[in-house]
């Protein structure tokens, strides 16, 4: 059965149709591409950033762990700003505006100099766009003071934002690297120079899949790798840490933020939301799939919402953020013991051999009905057995075990597994 939901939200104080945006890179790079993906539903573009300096990019630019057809876990790109001519590029925004005023489009610059940036800020006026994005976290610049070397100094961070903020009068959307231990202090920096909005994460510095015959890694150029973005499901963890931590630190209470990094699924969007995202950007699963994803993204949202109850994003945008703590914070006073459903199990031994060679040594195995027991002296409820068990709902949280010294009380407790 369909449902409608308003999906509708503001981010950075434009009013957007939906939250599922392009994010900055191949797969919003001209007019074409951005009018087909605004055909398909999308809500926006964070336009393919734009810098000073013509560049002829690498061939190949992308490699991928695994055969090719598989689905992806990781994508790894080496590519630098758009190839397009500055005056392409402005034409080509300008025309998506014209055409498709109700969609919103963010350029995306990235500059080396303070007067770099304000003079590549300046240019979004012209072109009539909504926003702006300056990327401070491209990992794999070739040049010093661009990308990630600027987005991991928060001086330059600051210097960089401040100057681009003087060329526009438009919203400006600090983009952070996770090349880093925190971003928290960039980011800070970012909204204290007068950044509208903070988007992270750019790629991971990462090497993937290395060539047994060229010995060196992918994306190889006559020879040559380098370290360069991972991107894909396999980011996503990462990503959603450092969304967390923004939408948590009082330092930035109030800022909006942009969530990119693994994200394939409306399940993926309801994440990063939960986590206090206005907004999520998309490229890899676009790339491997089409812009037709959105599609079931909406969908999918939509009857997640109604399923929980919510009428609007905002319902539920950072519904999670408070319980999110530090493993200080963790109630240690309990136990939970798993539970066996010998109806469903299929007498595999996986739960056994886990616990023994990599848990506590808490299950035995029955040869005879080929079936686990539970070792309750020596079951700390890992939990380890169900993460291995390939049968669904086989094991479940069982019995509730109070430490000594504790009193029992009420507490919340996950029943199921999806």
């Amino acid at each position: 059965m369909a449902v409608k939901k308003d999906l509708s939200i503001e981010f950075a104080g434009v009013k957007c149709l939906n939250p599922f945006f392009l994010s900055s890179s191949p797969v919003g790079n001209n007019y074409d591409m951005i009018s087909k993906c605004f055909e398909e539903g999308w809500g926006g573009v964070f336009y393919k950033t734009i810098d000073l300096w013509p560049e002829n990019e690498i061939s190949p630019i992308f490699g991928t762990p695994g055969n090719a057809g598989e689905p992806w876990t990781a994508f790894k790109n080496c590519e630098h700003a758009s190839q397009n001519s500055l005056e392409e590029n402005l034409e080509h925004m300008v025309r998506l505006k014209r055409d498709y005023p109700d969609h919103k489009i963010f350029a995306s610059f990235m500059g080396q100099t303070e007067e770099d940036w304000k003079l590549l800020t300046s240019y979004a006026d012209q072109a009539g766009v909504d926003g702006v994005e300056i990327n401070l976290s491209c990992p794999h610049m070739g040049r010093e003071n661009m990308g990630s070397d600027a987005g991991t100094n928060p001086n330059l961070v600051a210097a960089f934002t401040k100057a681009a903020v003087s060329g526009t009068k438009l919203p400006i959307i600090a983009k952070m690297t996770p090349n880093q231990t925190t971003m928290l202090p960039a980011a800070i920096a970012a909204m204290k120079a007068g950044a509208t909005g903070l988007s992270a994460i750019n790629t991971v510095k990462s090497l993937i899949d290395l060539d047994y015959d060229l010995f060196t890694s992918q994306p190889a150029m006559n020879g040559k790798s380098a370290i360069s973005g991972l991107s894909g499901s396999a980011v996503k963890p990462i990503a959603m840490r450092f969304t967390q931590e923004m939408a948590s630190c009082p330092d930035l209470k109030g800022a909006p933020i942009s969530s990119i990094g693994g994200i394939y699924t409306w399940n993926d969007a309801v994440d990063f939301l939960l986590l206090g995202a206005r907004n999520v950007q998309v490229t890899t699963s676009i790339m491997e799939y089409g812009y037709r994803i959105v599609a079931d993204m909406a969908s999918g949202m939509m009857h997640f919402m109604d399923e929980k109850g919510f009428n609007s994003l905002d319902d539920f945008i950072g519904l999670a953020v408070k319980n999110i703590v530090s493993p200080s914070e963790f109630d240690r006073e309990y136990l939970i013991r798993p539970n066996f459903d010998h109806e469903k199990c299929v007498g595999c031994g996986r739960c056994y051999v886990s616990c023994y060679d990599g848990g506590h040594q808490a299950i035995k195995w029955n040869e005879e009905n080929r079936r686990p027991e539970l070792d309750t002296d020596h079951c700390v409820g890992c939990h380890l057995c169900q993460k291995v068990c390939p049968v669904k709902d086989c094991i479940l949280p069982g019995e509730l075990v109070w430490r000594d010294g504790f009193k029992p009380r009420d507490i919340k407790l996950r029943t199921h597994f999806e």
